[in-house]
């Protein structure tokens, strides 16, 4: 192998990697996710609305190794069902899933608190108090606060334990309640998510064509 093959192989695996760790932005609001969350990467981006406002963006990290598993699955067969199925399977179970909101417009803690408890409640089939739980723990965050006001950071940690929330990176703990996780990433994975614009983001960007 000569000097220049290799230097052109080596620049390709530069790029490689490079495109593969990309950050992504939600177009909606012009919000960044960084490419790594710790040892997650990035799966896509995408904005909740509350009618015409764009409340929030949000971005999914989960495993490499369910990374690669969509990576063989095709987004455009069948609008992307086997990706989706194989995604909702996986993320919050055997593969922990951290979901990053950060706030494009001002929500008060009462309120930013309800809505996310009101999106779980109807997903979750266990115990009511959990989602009581969940509810306490962002307001608690976010009350100190004042409110979510735009650059806020809410983040969900979900794995088989339960999940832990934060709020611009200080921990309120953990609700120990695996099905509460499942819950919670069926408010953006399931069939009637909250943010269609993530799922899709996902599939572009995790999935074969």
């Amino acid at each position: 192998m000569n000097r220049f093959t290799r230097i052109l192989k080596l620049t390709c695996s530069i790029l490689l990697f490079q495109s593969s760790i990309a950050s992504l932005t939600d177009k909606a609001t012009g919000i960044s996710f960084p490419s790594m969350l710790g040892q997650q990467p990035l799966f896509g981006v995408g904005v909740r609305r509350k009618g015409p406002i764009k409340v929030y963006s949000v971005g999914m990290y989960c495993s490499e190794a369910l990374k690669d598993t969509l990576s063989q699955l095709s987004r455009t067969a069948d609008k992307g069902k086997k990706a989706l199925e194989a995604l909702r399977a996986c993320a919050g179970k055997s593969d922990p899933a951290t979901f990053l909101l950060e706030m494009n417009f001002k929500v008060g803690a009462e309120k930013m608190a309800s809505a996310i408890a009101e999106s779980v409640a109807p997903r979750h089939s266990g115990s009511p108090q959990d989602v009581e739980k969940l509810k306490d723990k962002i307001f608690d965050g976010v009350s100190l606060k004042g409110a979510a006001v735009k650059g806020t950071k809410l983040q969900f940690d979900c794995n088989m334990e339960g999940v832990d929330v934060s709020v611009d990176g200080t921990s309120y703990g953990t609700i120990e309640s695996p099905g509460l996780s499942c819950a919670f990433c069926d408010v953006y994975l399931d069939d009637k998510c909250v943010s269609p614009n993530l799922r899709e983001s996902i599939l572009e960007n995790c999935c074969g064509p």
